[in-house]
């Protein structure tokens, strides 16, 4: 389960993560820090990430290209990272039941 989280989520996201979600990389560690969202989606395709994201935008390109890469929107609103990695470990079997599947490319999480 390779993720990529975006640049709109904390970096500190990872490493909090990585016990459950042990691929999970940010932007910014692959030299994607200000890259444009045609840029990361690119990328995650050639890399068999997953895009995790707020950005609606990626949405967007989900419905439109379909996948790879999928894409997990997360739709916290304003709120703590320690409230998004709350909601990861909580929804983590339904997580890898979406990577799993070859026919989804898209997942929200609220």
């Amino acid at each position: 389960m390779r993720l990529l989280f975006d640049q709109n989520l904390s970096p500190w996201l990872c490493p909090a993560i990585r016990d459950v979600f042990p691929d999970a990389v940010h932007v910014r560690e692959v030299g994607l820090r200000d890259a444009s969202d045609a840029t990361i989606w690119d990328y995650a395709a050639r890399n068999s990430f997953t895009i995790v994201t707020k950005d609606a935008d990626f949405r967007h390109r989900s419905f439109l290209h379909g996948h790879p890469p999928k894409v997990i929107w997360v739709r916290l609103g304003n709120c703590s990272t320690t409230e998004i990695e709350r909601l990861l470990r909580k929804r983590r079997s339904e997580i890898e039941e979406f990577l799993a599947d070859d026919q989804k490319s898209f997942f929200g999480l609220s």
